[in-house]
């Protein structure tokens, strides 16, 4: 199965640090971004990854190539360590990139891929999540659809406040975590939500979902959602929500960029216990 990562977003919540540079490659701890999420879907056994980017990206496409001059001088300097973290970098997976020229919305960035997906069932993983589990997120999800056969969303419960930022779903529940999924609304009004279960941004879509979003019209924020699409493809295969194992840490804003690096370097074996007691010191003052 190939994955398709949209990165191609101005990034303007994070103004005025994406000015010049991709918000998938602000810093969490020790790696971009978007490392993080490419790293999840090799962990899932996905080699081929296609990144939708845009202007302004190209830091990104540099950051999974070779640096020879970096490795020539690691090389020299005998720090065979730093060395063999970069060449893994760019070794561990086919990225492949194509430019989304306008910013037409979610749902055309994954209708550009439909050349390299070609006829097949492919994994979508948002640039801007970042996930711990003991099975990677995207493999719970296809293993779903290997049972089902039908797309997968990911979908978790959200607080009432917060689900005008996700896309929402109404289901009927099948087994614990597993929901068929019944109609679907991106961005959600107070009065418009029609459960607790947010869309957090993974998928496992099967091709038809190419053809359901060439007839979907613009829709909120005038572009072309992909929600939108999902629900016209509801209405002939049906879709369904899994309710993931793990931690997600959303660093599309600010707020949740700054808790996951605060969450994640506490947790790393070497910055972690230097930095907990200084934690707790700030816990006190503040």
């Amino acid at each position: 199965m190939k994955a398709v990562i949209p990165a191609a977003g101005f990034g303007v919540r994070f103004l005025p640090l994406t000015k010049d540079q991709p918000k998938e490659m602000l810093p969490v701890v020790h790696k971009p971004t978007i490392q993080y999420v490419v790293e999840e879907a090799v962990a899932a056994g996905i080699t081929d990854i296609l990144v939708i980017t845009g202007r302004g990206k190209r830091s990104l496409e540099d950051h999974f190539d070779r640096s020879l001059d970096l490795e020539m001088l690691l090389e020299r300097q005998g720090r065979t360590k730093e060395l063999d973290m970069i060449r893994k970098i760019s070794n561990m997976a086919d990225i492949h990139y194509i430019r989304q020229k306008n910013p037409n919305g979610l749902g055309d960035a994954i209708h550009l891929a439909r050349r390299h997906v070609g006829n097949e069932p492919f994994a979508v993983m948002l640039g801007d999540n970042i996930h711990r589990s003991e099975v990677p997120v995207v493999k719970q999800l296809i293993d779903v659809h290997e049972q089902v056969g039908g797309s997968v969303i990911s979908v978790e419960a959200v607080p009432q406040e917060k689900l005008k930022d996700y896309g929402n779903i109404k289901a009927k529940k099948i087994s614990d975590r597993l929901y068929q999924v019944l109609d679907l609304i991106e961005k959600p009004g107070p009065e418009e939500a029609m459960s607790n279960l947010g869309i957090t941004g993974t998928y496992v879509l099967t091709p038809k979902i190419f053809d359901c979003l060439e007839r979907t019209p613009p829709g909120r924020g005038g572009e072309i959602q992909l929600t939108d699409a999902l629900r016209l493809l509801n209405t002939t295969d049906p879709i369904y929500g899994y309710v993931f194992e793990g931690t997600r840490y959303d660093v599309g804003d600010k707020p949740g960029w700054l808790r996951a690096t605060i969450d994640l370097a506490l947790q790393d074996p070497e910055l972690g216990p230097q930095l907990r007691p200084y934690v707790a010191e700030l816990m006190k003052k503040y």
